[in-house]
């Protein structure tokens, strides 16, 4: 019985020697354009564009369509926003899935144009744009992820073309047989 133990003891000992550690960290530290000092939150609401970041899967929450969309990128109609300059609002105690649950009392209480403390960002702004105003023709700026995506990244959603433009169904246009050439009338 005592042969037993040891042998025991001394295979425990042998495999705890050579077992090696694995050791998981995932940082949340967000993307270069938020927010200095808040590494530990889920969501940024962005009142200038009335949506929210959700920073663990870097996906923009905002209402489209009827319905609450979370995507890669801003609807279009933001393409020159610059979320490095605009201000964003910590939602320190909100951990849920639907940060847009209480959107009125958010949309009244940080309006557009909403300035609170003033906040430093977490990197700087991507490319040649970073020391000048031009920073907005970038189009890494308004990505969320600071590097540029291709059209891939919009695979499955036909709310926009290849292109990046957004696809509108307006039924009273006139341009319906338009081809892109000339006023689309035929004479």
């Amino acid at each position: 019985m005592k042969v037993l133990k040891l042998v025991v003891l001394g295979m425990v000992l042998f495999f705890a020697s050579t077992a090696k550690a694995q050791v998981s960290v995932s940082l949340n530290i967000g993307p270069a354009w938020g927010p200095v000092g808040y590494s530990d939150v889920d969501y940024y609401y962005l009142p200038d564009v009335e949506a929210y970041y959700d920073v663990p899967n870097s996906m923009f929450i905002y209402y489209d369509g009827g319905s609450w969309v979370r995507r890669s990128y801003l609807p279009s109609r933001y393409r020159n926003y610059d979320l490095y300059g605009g201000y964003k609002v910590v939602m320190r105690d909100y951990h849920g899935r639907t940060p847009y649950y209480n959107h009125r009392e958010y949309k009244t209480k940080y309006a557009k144009g909403y300035r609170g403390p003033s906040q430093r960002n977490i990197g700087e702004r991507p490319g040649k744009w970073k020391n000048s105003k031009d920073y907005r023709h970038s189009n890494e700026v308004n990505r969320g992820r600071g590097v540029a995506i291709d059209r891939n990244d919009r695979r499955g959603d036909h709310s926009y073309d290849g292109r990046g433009n957004e696809n509108r169904n307006d039924k009273g246009s006139s341009d319906k047989g338009d081809r892109g050439h000339g006023n689309g009338k035929r004479k």
